[in-house]
């Protein structure tokens, strides 16, 4: 099983623009390098009935993709959630049923039927199961070879277990099992609970770089920012990192996508399907030649989109730049015989960089401008006069604004060429985080917003001293107290205390990895950047700081910001193995708490912090997020001499 996921529906980033001579494109390039199965979305999902960019009804669409598959000896697989509220209700499986042989019997071809158990979908195995009993039944009649498959997506601990038992059952209709996003027990211990002659096929997201299966290691917060969740994400060495990682444990893989923001992606996988010793610049080469009309100049356009990924890879400023290093690859690069719409993808992507790259660093200088304003001697209206003169005297370069028009000329471009939703107003993207970065070129990249609004309270206070005191306070905010230590977690380049845990390489899903997110909100909204990014941990691993070299005669408190996306999970937090703070839910987003540590714990100079969660969780294991922590010494009152 080498296949890809279609979605018809509005959710998507670029198939709900398309007509079905642009789906058999598809299938003939991707049947090109290896893929013999298309997995196509049925028409009810997690998702609106329709969408203004429809050429056609979505049944019409995905009966037509069962016949294109069929007339080119491709296999059919129909992805069918289970979305009704309550299958234990006899009526609302009499519609299900009356639902599903509506669509099997219109399709012309279905070679197999995958339902999983959540995301989408709710419905506990014990439920789950004869329905998919009385389903194989319906679908048998129409296609009496299909096979069908069930996922544990989104499972809790004890669903987990229950489906382990009815597995192992081996119920007459199940011909296996597939593995995708949100289960709480990776692929290798769930291939070792199932029967060993039952296949497991791996369901990847190859389309999400955060907040999703496989996030983007270590990413800088301006990338996750503002390129956003789906952004065009050519990742070659990182996912032939993660087939190799698991190709021992599953018989095929199904894609999961959400357009064509991934396009490299799909190719990477399909290569490795047909041979997993394909090296990524070989399939990066033929991608060239195959794609752009490269011919000879292959490895020069192998090695500009393996760059991409090099982008991201390292801090936005770094000294060593490898995203100048990438512009100027595409910049010596000519146009291709084939300039169309992956041409240009790759375009977008590398100006999206570098745009970033010159925006955050002027921005940036503003912004530390106004805090050595804010520091400096004076009035607090002298300090604070300044420190906005910082903030507001700063204006684009030429290059910046030759990029930012570039980006909008390519936008539009793409939108034409493939449906390519970069704006939600422009083109007609669901929302922001289905790969409408376009709309987030212009967001501020520093914390003027924040520092700001900070200055107009600081006016209301009462008197000079109590001004000055928080002048000083928002100036130092990061600056840990003489003997203190500080993480603003979520900044890879500003976490020196986080555990990492195992070396993403060895576990690409990150469930032993501290994982670096950002919150689904703006720095207009009077966020400062090290609120809206976080650390977090999966299901029950703990996230987790280490200090050596502490005091041992110093009494030590804790200040812990909690923020990050709208999750109201309760979490513990341990001291050296001790709770030092209960179970407890966020009051507020973001929050702030402080408490002292008992002198005993740090007593031996090191100290583990570690947050916790109620185990046996479902759904993605998100949510204990974390977005700074100070920990501050004050010194322990000596003995009295007796």
């Amino acid at each position: 099983m080498r296949g890809y996921q279609i979605g018809y529906r509005m959710k998507n980033n670029t198939y709900d623009a398309w007509t079905l001579p642009q789906f058999e494109q598809q299938m003939w390039d991707l049947a090109v390098f290896g893929m013999n199965t298309v997995q196509v979305i049925a028409p009810i999902s997690d998702d609106d009935r329709t969408s203004p960019l429809f050429h056609a009804p979505p049944l019409d669409v995905v009966v037509g993709l069962s016949a294109l598959s069929q007339k080119y000896g491709l296999r059919y697989d129909l992805y069918y959630p289970e979305m009704a509220k309550d299958y234990t209700d006899p009526k609302q499986v009499d519609a299900e049923l009356k639902q599903f042989e509506g669509l099997v019997r219109r399709l012309p071809l279905v070679d197999s039927l995958h339902v999983p158990g959540g995301d989408p979908g709710h419905t506990a195995p014990e439920v789950l199961f004869p329905l998919l009993a009385k389903e194989s039944t319906i679908l048998h009649r129409y296609h009496p070879q299909a096979t069908i498959w069930v996922s544990a997506q989104g499972f809790t601990a004890e669903r987990f277990q229950h489906f382990y038992d009815l597995v192992a059952q081996r119920p007459s209709w199940l011909n296996g099992v597939f593995f995708g996003p949100q289960s709480r027990e990776g692929l290798p211990e769930e291939r070792a609970k199932i029967p060993a002659d039952l296949p497991v096929e791996f369901y990847p997201d190859i389309a999400h770089t955060m907040h999703a299966q496989f996030p983007v290691p270590e990413w800088d917060p301006i990338f996750a920012l503002t390129e956003g969740r789906e952004p065009i994400c050519p990742r070659p060495e990182a996912f032939t990192t993660t087939y190799r990682r698991y190709a021992a444990d599953n018989s095929g893989f199904m894609l999961y996508s959400e357009g064509v923001n991934d396009d490299v992606n799909k190719i990477v996988w399909a290569a490795l399907g047909w041979n997993r010793n394909t090296s990524p610049s070989t399939t990066l080469q033929e991608y060239a030649r195959y794609f752009l009309g490269a011919g000879e100049r292959s490895q020069a356009y192998a090695d500009a989109i393996a760059g991409l990924e090099q982008n991201w890879s390292t801090q936005i400023l770094a000294t060593a730049s490898t995203i100048q290093n990438t512009h100027q690859q595409f910049a010596n690069l000519p146009e291709p015989r084939i300039a169309d719409w992956r041409w240009h993808s790759l375009l977008y992507r590398d100006a999206y960089d570098r745009y970033l790259q010159i925006k955050r660093d002027r921005e940036l200088s503003s912004e530390q401008a106004a805090l050595r304003a804010l520091a400096a001697p004076g009035t607090a209206q002298q300090r604070m006069q300044a420190a906005t003169q910082a903030l507001q005297h700063t204006h684009p370069g030429s290059e910046e604004t030759e990029i930012h028009s570039h980006l909008e000329a390519l936008a539009g471009k793409l939108f034409h060429e493939v449906g390519l939703q970069l704006s939600i107003p422009r083109y007609g993207a669901s929302n922001w985080e289905r790969g409408a970065n376009l709309d987030r070129i212009d967001t501020p990249l520093n914390d003027r917003t924040w520092l700001t609004s900070e200055m107009h309270s600081v006016s209301a206070l009462p008197d000079e001293a109590a001004k000055q005191a928080r002048l000083q306070r928002i100036a130092h905010w990061q600056t840990p107290a003489p003997g203190g230590y500080y993480d603003d977690l979520g900044d890879p380049a500003n976490e020196p205390h986080l555990v990492r845990g195992v070396p993403w390489t060895q576990d690409p899903e990150m469930y032993r990895t501290a994982i670096n997110g950002i919150a689904d909100r703006t720095l207009e909204n009077g966020w400062r950047l090290s609120w809206l990014s976080y650390a977090e941990t999966l299901y029950e691993t703990p996230l987790s700081l280490r200090y050596t070299g502490l005091n041992p005669d110093a009494a030590y408190t804790v200040r812990i910001t909690y923020a990050g996306e709208n999750y109201a999970l309760p979490m513990e937090v341990l001291a050296n193995g001790t709770v030092v703070r209960p179970l407890n839910l966020r009051k507020a987003n973001p929050q702030e708490v402080e408490f002292a540590l008992p002198p005993s714990i740090t007593k031996s100079g090191t100290l583990t912090l570690q947050w916790q969660r109620q185990p046996g969780a479902g759904g993605s294991g998100r949510g204990g997020q974390v977005a700074e922590v100070w920990l501050s010494p004050g010194m322990v009152e000596p003995p009295q001499q007796r």
